[in-house]
């Protein structure tokens, strides 16, 4: 697997730069994510095959536009959600709550030290976080993801990618003039990180909306430890 993650503007961000910059957002997030992420975040929950009764985690909740969805499929399971920004936070359990939804635990938390024990979930579930960490950041905390599965549970990662249409590429055009004004995300590969964490049966697929390009990655933790 060719790994191609070209620094198109990538940003440093410390975890309170992105504390900062999701406070000052969280209240027209959605209108973003309904225009340019919901389309993979949809497609994300087909591959994710969520089975009711399971134990899930949502690492980076944001304002619970998937969250939501997992807890109205999981209604007889455990829902588990964490993010950075508790104005994040404060939105989910806000959009959560008109839907009288009560089956969840939602908490601020780091995704590189996952508040968990290993080998808890069947199911974590991640979209656009993996688009603002350091490139080098990538394998400590998808270990973290493999820590915290069950033998054979799965993992359904969503980010910003590299556009395979010309139209597509401008958003790297952009980030490459303007590398802040998607508050650092920048497009990213993580099929090589994720291979090298020991996740097997990688699939991995392409969806662009408003020419915004995402890419979907489902792996598993394999059975039987290597």
């Amino acid at each position: 697997m060719k790994k191609d993650n070209h620094r198109f503007g990538e940003v440093k961000l410390s975890k309170e730069d992105v504390r900062h910059i999701y406070a000052r957002v969280s209240g027209i997030y959605d209108l973003w994510s309904f225009l340019t992420e919901s389309k993979a975040v949809g497609r994300a929950v087909q591959i994710a095959n969520i089975k009711n009764g399971e134990t899930i985690l949502e690492v980076a909740v944001g304002t619970g536009y998937l969250f939501q969805r997992i807890v109205s499929i999981n209604r007889s399971g455990k829902n588990f959600g964490i993010d950075l920004s508790p104005e994040m936070l404060r939105n989910a359990k806000k959009r959560l709550a008109s839907k009288r939804i009560h089956n969840y635990d939602l908490k601020v938390a780091d995704a590189y030290s996952l508040p968990y024990p290993d080998k808890t979930f069947d199911l974590i579930m991640n979209s656009y976080m993996f688009d603002l960490l350091p490139e080098e950041d990538f394998p400590s905390v998808l270990n973290e993801f493999r820590r915290v599965l069950k033998p054979g549970g799965t993992t359904v990662i969503t980010s910003m990618t590299h556009g395979r249409k010309w139209y597509s590429r401008f958003w790297g055009w952009l980030l490459h003039k303007a590398p802040t004004i998607l508050g650092g995300c920048r497009p990213i590969s993580l099929e090589e990180d994720i291979d090298k964490a020991g996740f097997i049966n990688i699939h991995i697929e392409y969806i662009s909306q408003f020419t915004f390009p995402s890419l979907i990655v489902y792996a598993e933790k394999p059975a039987v430890a290597a």
